[in-house]
């Protein structure tokens, strides 16, 4: 059973959530959406590497807290709450010279003031590059 919010989601809507912010600078696109989980994918090129020619840590940070936070703002009523992110960690694993790594968030919690979500990015051989762990806290609205 979906956890979404709005029953026929498509990834054109959310594109949307990309406009005019860090993620989409960098480039990073949704690709599909499954009954619990998101995904994105995002270049590795002069936007999202480091001096030394690889991905940057932190490029792959913002995948996974874009991915997260956007699941949460899926998941919440958003005429109610607003998501932010509390807590995020990554480990990074692999290197990446070139090409596109590919996000994949999953919840581990879908609670009433927090959600945790778990998101694994690869290469494009399918190889882990980071693991990470996002704490979204769930707000209510001012008026």
């Amino acid at each position: 059973m979906p956890i979404w919010k709005e029953s026929n989601l498509r990834i054109e809507q959310l594109q949307a959530y990309g406009h005019q912010t860090l993620g989409g600078h960098i480039g990073i696109e949704f690709t599909e959406i499954g009954e619990n989980y998101l995904k994105a994918r995002m270049p590795v090129d002069h936007r999202t590497r480091q001096p030394y020619g690889l991905l940057h840590g932190g490029a792959s940070v913002t995948l996974a807290e874009t991915l997260g936070s956007v699941g949460s703002a899926l998941v919440i009523d958003q005429g109610q709450f607003i998501c932010v992110g509390l807590e995020i960690n990554a480990n990074h694993i692999r290197g990446v010279k070139e090409g596109w790594v590919f996000g994949t968030a999953i919840p581990l919690h879908i609670g009433q003031g927090t959600h945790v979500w778990e998101i694994r990015i690869v290469d494009q051989q399918e190889k882990l590059v980071c693991v990470s762990r996002l704490t979204v806290a769930i707000l209510k609205k001012r008026e």
